[in-house]
């Protein structure tokens, strides 16, 4: 069986839900607003996540790389195991804020990832602490196994990101599903005047907003987790995502409100003889 078939079994044991569920809680506790939209990354455009495990991972690397290199090197590898420890913080935060918008068989699996890069960091503490102790053969060991530890809990962050997409653009590839031209989405009068609906080019969802006497368009996917956003709500010219709470903005489908980083694509609107027409941005085409 391949190794992504095996990941794949953790989705489904049940018996990491009682972890899961006191992980949610202290992500309850996250500051919400401007505080845990940076967490998620919506001011970068794509997740924060990717970028902070940089840190930890590098440093420690870099330490037993140099474990393994001729010289004296026992101040330098101190400090890059004291580095990552520091910067794993930041990177634990806010992987807990995207792990917790999150699907059941996408927060089993982060259960595992967090476990092993729980295991890393310790043994990466108790190879500094054994250092600062004099005892270096045991600091070494202690570091490599470390390493591996937070080498597996990638693994399983790969899975989540690339096999069940996990902080991807769920979205982007409607873009290229929806056909060139204008299309006729029906008479304006049966789409509601302050609210959103659903409608579809071609079996392409398309989300249509009507404020007052404007009326605005966008491909009805939510770029975060691939939700309906037909099925969501207008809020102060944005609509909400109906899973996670992510808001976009009409006008331009730019994230007002996370856990979404990406945008959704608008759709420029038209209307002949009563009846809405769409398409997309002639550029885009």
């Amino acid at each position: 069986m391949r190794l992504g078939e095996r990941i794949r079994e953790i989705e489904r044991e049940e018996r990491l839900d009682p972890i899961a569920s006191r992980m949610r809680k202290v992500a309850e506790r996250l500051p919400s607003g401007k505080v845990r939209d940076m967490l998620h990354g919506v001011q970068l455009g794509h997740p924060l996540h990717p970028i902070t495990i940089h840190l930890p991972l590098g440093a420690w690397m870099a330490a037993v790389l140099l474990d393994l290199a001729p010289g004296d090197h026992r101040r330098s590898v101190r400090v890059l195991l004291n580095t990552g420890l520091l910067t794993a913080l930041p990177a634990m935060v806010s992987g807990l804020a995207d792990w917790s918008q999150q699907h059941e068989r996408h927060q089993r699996v982060g259960v595992a990832h967090a476990v092993a890069n729980g295991v890393g960091a310790s043994l990466f503490g108790a190879s500094s602490l054994a250092r600062a102790r004099g005892r270096e053969g045991w600091g070494k060991a202690l570091a490599l196994a470390g390493l591996g530890s937070v080498g597996l809990a990638g693994t399983l962050g790969g899975h989540i990101s690339y096999h069940r997409a996990g902080g991807a653009n769920s979205a982007d590839h409607l873009q290229d599903l929806m056909p060139p031209g204008w299309h006729d989405l029906g008479p304006l009068e049966e789409f509601p005047r302050e609210g959103v609906s659903q409608s579809d080019v071609d079996g392409v969802p398309v989300v249509v907003a009507r404020t007052g006497e404007t009326v605005s368009a966008l491909l009805g996917t939510c770029s975060h987790m691939g939700a309906p956003l037909g099925e969501g709500e207008l809020v102060n010219g944005c609509v909400r995502c109906p899973w996670h709470g992510s808001e976009f903005r009409l006008n331009d489908g730019t994230v007002s409100q996370g856990p979404a980083t990406a945008s959704v694509e608008p759709l420029e609107t038209s209307l002949v003889d009563g009846r809405l027409r769409v398409r997309m941005p002639t550029s885009q085409e």
